[in-house]
């Protein structure tokens, strides 16, 4: 109910009802017998709570995120001891500096839907394609994942893909109402125990991989227990600091100095105090038109440290979120704060039209032209996308499908398009990331639409880099499915150490023009075809020059059809340097073997005769750390011998060679591998991917046999 009423109410008035709610109830106590106020349960039917088992998350399953939600647990650290806790790490690093944020306004982006841990609660990912999802992350500089239960630990897939594209990843500590009151009681009982709580929330982040904590208590404080509430704040921002250099912990403007639960919507003497301990603060949403300037004045030399709240939904937010979201932050942005936006999944929750993926793409676009591009990637290499928004139709490798399944995991999220939107529709060219077409690799591109006339071009931004090039040689490569009158090059601008700006055109041998019909140079490829798709490549020196813009180029052939329909799939994008082109993923491994093994095997009756392995699969490499390695394909092999045959035979994958799943961190659980009767094992590989998005062999892969007689 809690959860329904947020959605139509601002917190300050589910206080007032709450409290008014318990109020009137106490005086029902009074008058009537407890008897008519509870409800009646009949013979034989169970609570829910009570129907429903609770997960043993110290027993093997299919792995997934959750939070902690007492104290009790939060000082045990039996979180550690859970069967989900590897599977739970992060294991993409920070891109870029780790050090503190820009100095700069900045933008905040606070996540909350239904409750939490949805779709994205599943650390292997799900079926359901149609999941929320955000892509537009160079919008953004810190994330917040938010719930309402205790200790929020955001799921790693989101902490995976913020990470990638230079965003840091808050959990969130939250207490509310006369329950949190309690817990405040007892975590504030002593300086000792302030302490130790701070401790091992910061022990949490480091373990998983992110980067610091939204500090929320919405709720009163005993004034006595004021100096232990400053001491936790402290004290965790001071171990946090050291544990995770450039980690943040930003507090809420709830509770006050005085112990009271008075939102005060700016930076003022009640809640400066708390400011002054950590990295920032997050205002509350019900501010007033000068409540910026005054906090700006109040902060002083840390004004960007002041993030405004804006409620997406609305609900007493100044201009009213949603659709002016872009009035709020065009306000911030003139006084020099930096904004945190509350719940930007309003579009996906309120199903705007025509479609989520339009709409969010509306509703990000508004930000941009307030706010402006905060994120320029790459700006190092390797560099490699596929424009795989971490939900798709299908999974495929090289061009060649690995599954048809419906899927989505954020982690398998690669650096996103910068794409421009355009509600008008008047471009003669629509770009879009279409999921449901095909992909070279994984399950994205970015298709392109339109009518193109032979002397005419198109060009769109795909990506704001900042990179700067040495005399090394870079290689550039990219595939493209389309027929023979549709072409696509990639247009790569550059500042010389002098601030001149060059474009080249990297594109198959053809002459090109542009529409004002100046010659472009341009870098002629050398394309090969793969599984349908063209790849094209090329070599190229620039020294001492930065790499500032990637374009899509879309033109057509000398002597194609005057006007025709333009049809065009862009599969991916990558740069390396010439050093880093010769390393394929299996010729970066020393002589030394792989060791994989399987462990919680379990394998139990099925339909028809048929049996349902279980089993978690774990694998390391003694010369190589995890992150070498950003992610690994799993497939099974069903065989009907257990005699170990040549590896060459997964040199390409047979027909009873099953594409499992993706995993980012060395292991995965294999939950649910239905085996025929007459299967005699299941041989099991690993396959490695490089940070530059290029695969091991399946034969230069680790394999393991798991026989199933005498399981």
């Amino acid at each position: 109910m809690r959860d329904l009423l947020r959605a139509y109410f601002s917190r300050r008035t589910l206080v007032y009802i709450y409290n008014l709610f318990f109020s009137i109830s106490r005086k029902l106590l009074t008058s009537f017998p407890f008897s008519l106020l509870m409800p009646k349960s009949n013979d034989g039917v169970v609570e829910e709570s009570e129907a429903v088992p609770l997960l043993d998350l110290s027993k093997p399953s299919l792995p997934i995120s959750f939070p902690i939600k007492s104290l009790q647990d939060l000082n045990s650290r039996s979180y550690f001891d859970s069967f989900h806790f590897q599977f739970n790490r992060s294991t993409v690093p920070l891109r870029g500096s780790s050090d503190g944020l820009p100095n700069r306004p900045r933008v905040l982006v606070c996540h909350d839907m239904k409750g939490g841990y949805v779709d994205d609660k599943w650390v292997q990912g799900c079926e359901n394609d149609a999941g929320f999802a955000i892509w537009h992350w160079y919008l953004m500089d810190v994330f917040v994942y938010f719930s309402h239960s205790l200790v929020t630990l955001p799921p790693p897939c989101w902490t995976n893909t913020a990470h990638r594209h230079g965003v840091k990843v808050l959990g969130t500590f939250i207490t509310e109402w006369d329950e949190g009151k309690a817990t405040c009681k007892e975590m504030l009982a002593t300086k000792e125990s302030a302490q130790m709580y701070a401790e091992r929330l910061a022990e949490l982040a480091t373990a998983l991989g992110f980067d610091g904590w939204l500090i929320n208590i919405e709720n009163e404080i005993d004034e006595e227990q004021i100096p232990n509430l400053k001491e936790f704040v402290s004290h965790l921002t001071k171990v946090l600091h050291i544990s995770t250099p450039g980690a943040l912990v930003i507090w809420y403007d709830s509770v006050t100095i005085r112990g009271n639960l008075q939102w005060q919507d700016q930076l003022t003497e009640l809640n400066k105090p708390f400011f002054d301990l950590c990295d920032g603060i997050f205002m509350n949403y019900t501010w007033k038109e000068n409540y910026p300037q005054l906090s700006a004045e109040v902060a002083g030399d840390r004004k960007f440290d002041v993030y405004m709240g804006i409620d997406v939904f609305g609900r007493g937010s100044f201009a009213g979120g949603q659709w002016t979201v872009n009035a709020a932050l065009d306000l911030l942005k003139r006084h020099n704060l930096s904004a945190a936006m509350f719940a930007p999944g309003w579009v996906y929750e309120t199903a705007q039209p025509p479609n989520f993926h339009t709409a969010q793409n509306k509703w990000w676009s508004l930000v941009e032209k307030s706010w402006g591009i905060v994120q320029t990637y790459p700006q190092i290499l390797p560099f490699y996308s596929d424009f795989n928004q971490g939900f798709g139709c299908h999974v495929s490798l090289e061009g060649r499908q690995l599954s048809d399944a419906p899927w989505y995991n954020i982690s398998c999220q690669s650096l996103q398009p910068l794409l421009e939107f355009n509600e008008d529709n008047k471009d003669i060219i629509q770009v879009t990331v279409d999921a449901r077409e095909a992909s070279f690799n994984g399950g994205g591109n970015i298709a392109f639409r339109g009518k193109l006339e032979e002397d005419s071009s198109f060009t769109t931004r795909l990506f704001k880099p900042h990179l700067q090039l040495s005399s090394s040689p870079i290689t550039i490569s990219y595939s493209v499915k389309s027929d023979e009158t549709s072409n696509i090059g990639i247009l790569l601008s550059f500042s010389s150490p002098s601030h001149e700006t060059k474009s080249i055109l990297v594109a198959p041998q053809e002459p090109i023009r542009r529409s004002d019909d100046l010659l472009l140079q341009c870098l002629t490829t050398s394309p090969q075809t793969v599984s349908e798709w063209t790849v094209h490549e090329t070599d190229l020196v620039m020294d001492g020059h930065t790499l500032t813009e990637i374009s899509a180029f879309c033109y057509r052939p000398e002597n194609s059809t005057k006007t025709a329909e333009y049809v065009a799939l862009l599969g991916h994008i990558s740069i390396k340097d010439h050093v880093q082109y010769q390393q394929k993923p299996e010729t970066l491994l020393p002589a030394s073997p792989w060791v994989i093994q399987a462990h919680d095997i379990e394998l139990v009756p099925g339909t028809s005769g048929s049996k349902i392995l279980r089993a978690k699969l774990e694998w390391r490499h003694d010369d190589l750390e995890d992150s070498v390695f950003p992610r690994y394909n799993v497939y099974a092999e069903k065989t009907k011998s257990t005699d170990v045959r040549p590896r060459k035979v997964l040199e390409k994958p047979r027909s009873e060679t099953v594409f499992l799943g993706v995993a980012h961190v060395p292991a995965y659980y294999v939950a649910e591998l239905v085996v025929e009767s007459e299967v005699k094992g299941v041989r099991f590989v690993v396959q490695t991917c490089g940070k530059d998005g290029s695969w091991a062999k399946l034969d230069d892969s680790p394999t393991l046999l798991v026989v199933l007689e005498g399981l």
